[in-house]
């Protein structure tokens, strides 16, 4: 038997000590929010915090984690009160939410230990996320580290959309929706000749 703490209740496994984590949670604890991805603990989307690191649960076997104090996805903030929760949907950071979990934990871990990181720290982050949430994903942690931190928050955004140059019209792609062109004009002309 493993006995660890997982959002704040005690619980313990009767499950072979070999048991990835990941497996602990999803099929004996029933908390889905770690997801199965790679099983090489390579792409993040099963991310938890174990003793207030950002741990890839595929890749950690529960006999080491007597004692250690497990959050998941659904134990950081129930209310979806955390900073990185907030912020991740002011800047409506979400796409197919399939990573979500483990990079919001990932973020949560990373500002725990660091309320002020760096672009670096937050680019070394080893989540993968094929849908491209980064943009957005960097304003969500600069808004949820204003937040802990007390700093303005809605300056350094406007700051750093000021410093932005703005995307041209004819540069733009359009999906056909809304009538434009899928090829920018300068392609045309050249089609056209």
């Amino acid at each position: 038997m493993t006995s660890m703490t997982i959002n704040g209740e005690a619980l313990r496994f009767d499950l072979d000590p070999a048991t990835p984590l990941l497996w602990a949670l999803r099929d004996a604890a029933n908390l889905t929010g770690a997801k199965y991805g790679c099983d090489s603990g390579e792409c993040g989307a099963c991310t938890v915090i174990v003793d207030q690191r950002a741990v890839t649960s595929c890749s950690i076997a529960i006999g080491s984690l007597e004692g250690a104090e497990v959050i998941t996805i659904e134990g950081l903030s129930p209310s979806r009160s955390h900073p990185i929760q907030q912020a991740w949907a002011t800047e409506q950071v979400s796409q197919c939410g399939f990573c979500e979990p483990g990079v919001i934990l990932a973020i949560a871990a990373l500002l725990k230990a660091n309320p002020r990181p760096s672009d670096a720290e937050i680019e070394a982050l080893p989540n993968i996320c094929r849908c491209g949430i980064g943009p957005r994903m960097k304003r969500a942690v600069a808004r949820a580290s204003m937040a802990m931190t007390g700093g303005d928050s809605l300056n350094a955004i406007a700051r750093e959309a000021a410093a932005q140059p703005p995307v041209a019209h004819e540069q733009r792609f359009s999906n056909g929706s809304s009538g434009e062109s899928q090829i920018p004009a300068q392609q045309i002309n050249r089609l056209e000749r």
